[in-house]
């Protein structure tokens, strides 16, 4: 008997398309919050929110500063637990642009995702695991791997060059929590011991002297408070070294204070970097933190374009997997279809937050970013799918699906790696051995908690 294959049913011109896990909405032309609702705010022009000399002078760095900007906006319980959190786990002092302030919902401030990372809470803390046991200031090993002070040599070709320890903006999640920033109760910082031009000319003269790197992040801190001039000058020296065909500057700044990047100077001074990238035949690009759709605005579309139009290789977007931020499909595929449509910013990676110290509430098991990795599949552009990586230490990024094996009770997950690190290169058994990487504590079974609690009261006891 013949078997006939139906071809299934599908919709004519004008029907809808079947219904889907997501659906993507269009957004339209986005509009620029009115930052005159807040009650600090009410009386500032546009003039004034424009300037970049503004909006420095008046970042939050306080819980004062705060309740002058939300007045009776901000819940005297989530003040208390603010004030809390900055005395007894932050790891980072506050310090918050009134464009960051102007995107969060000022009549739910407890449950907004962008204060949730931006102004922790110590109610926003896990109780009883608040750091995993295994926790590390500098998570990453980043300063272990310095070739010289500020230039972390961790990949093969690739390095990071730190060239300062601030931002114009404090993220409560900070992986280089260790060095960027003041010191609070809790943390002193590390300080850089050379001066900066000494540090500069010493990461100068690494790179040409090691032909085999080609690629270089310029971070810090964040390049949007390294003056124009300054940034100028040491990018400038990069594009002219023959081995470096990539340079990347990074800034959260670009979305959190892109009144900077619209200043006639920076544009001027960008405009020239772009020009002279183009002349050496280096890719320049600049790699953002967006972790939400409410943070893209009309102005970092606008600084977005700008660096496009001066011949930017690319704008990309790094953003950090977090609890009670971006923790599920929808907040995902909004945030990077707002990045695509909006801004014209390419969504790149999704990094899982980082094992430092107070962090575990935000951090997601393994298991959670593979299934949120899977739900973004096919409905973006392939070229613009996010990859969720989990940054392994004395190993590097890793897509969540690439993990060796993972033990579900104990939350151990082992990873491999085909490259030694800067700190390895004697290392003989490098490439053979795993390495491991742990899920928060509270998302795995009783039995595995125990384990933990076990381990943990055995360490304490000396054991």
């Amino acid at each position: 008997m013949a078997i006939t294959h139906l071809s299934p049913a599908r919709p004519r011109p004008g029907q809808l398309a079947p219904s889907q896990p997501y659906a993507y909405r269009c957004t339209g032309e986005i509009v620029e919050p009115d930052w005159r609702r807040l009650p600090g705010y009410r009386d500032v022009s546009a003039r004034e929110w424009s300037s970049a000399k503004w909006q420095r002078l008046h970042t939050v760095k306080n819980l004062s500063d705060l309740r002058r900007v939300f007045g009776d906006l901000l819940p005297p319980d989530l003040a208390a637990s603010v004030e809390r959190d900055q005395a007894e786990r932050a790891t980072m002092s506050m310090l918050i642009p009134p464009q960051m302030l102007n995107t969060m919902n000022e009549h739910d401030l407890w449950g907004d995702p962008i204060r949730h990372y931006m102004i922790p809470a110590f109610a926003d803390r896990a109780t009883e695991w608040a750091s995993h046991p295994l926790a590390q200031r500098d998570s990453l090993h980043e300063a272990d791997m310095w070739a010289v002070e500020g230039l972390t040599h961790r990949y093969p070709t690739k390095v990071l060059a730190e060239l300062l320890a601030t931002c114009p903006q404090y993220c409560g999640h900070c992986t280089r929590m260790d060095l960027v920033g003041n010191d609070v109760p809790q943390f002193v910082k590390h300080r850089f011991e050379l001066k900066q031009t000494e540090r500069y000319q010493a990461i100068l003269g690494y790179l040409r002297a090691t032909p085999s790197v080609r690629d270089v992040v310029v971070s810090g801190g964040d390049v949007a408070n390294l003056p124009i001039a300054h940034l100028e000058r040491f990018v400038g020296a990069l594009i002219e070294i023959p081995n470096i065909r990539d340079i990347r500057l990074a800034t959260k700044g670009l979305m959190g204070l892109p009144q900077h990047f619209l200043q006639l100077e920076v544009l001027a001074g960008l405009e020239r970097l772009a020009t002279k990238a183009i002349e050496y035949e280096v890719d320049l690009a600049v790699h953002t933190h967006v972790n939400h759709t409410n943070s893209i605005t009309p102005l970092f579309a606008r600084a977005v374009k700008n660096l496009h139009e001066m011949g930017f290789r690319d704008v990309r977007n790094q953003g950090v997997l977090m609890r009670g931020v971006n923790d599920s499909q929808e907040a995902l595929l909004d945030l990077s279809f707002a990045l695509l449509d909006d801004a014209k910013v390419m969504p790149y990676y999704f990094y899982m937050c980082d094992m430092i110290p107070n962090a575990e509430h935000w951090r997601l098991s393994l298991h959670e970013a593979q299934a949120l990795q899977h739900s973004m599949m096919g409905y973006l552009p392939g070229f613009a799918t996010p990859r969720i990586v989990c940054d392994v230490p004395f190993v590097g990024k890793r897509w969540v699906h690439q993990v060796e094996s993972y033990d579900r009770l104990t939350g151990i997950s082992r990873w491999t790696k085909n490259y030694r690190t800067g700190i390895e290169y004697e290392d003989v058994d490098a490439l053979q051995r795993t390495y491991e990487y742990y899920d928060p504590i509270y998302t795995l079974p009783l039995e595995g908690q125990e384990r933990w609690q076990r381990r943990a009261a055995s360490s304490a006891a000396g054991g």
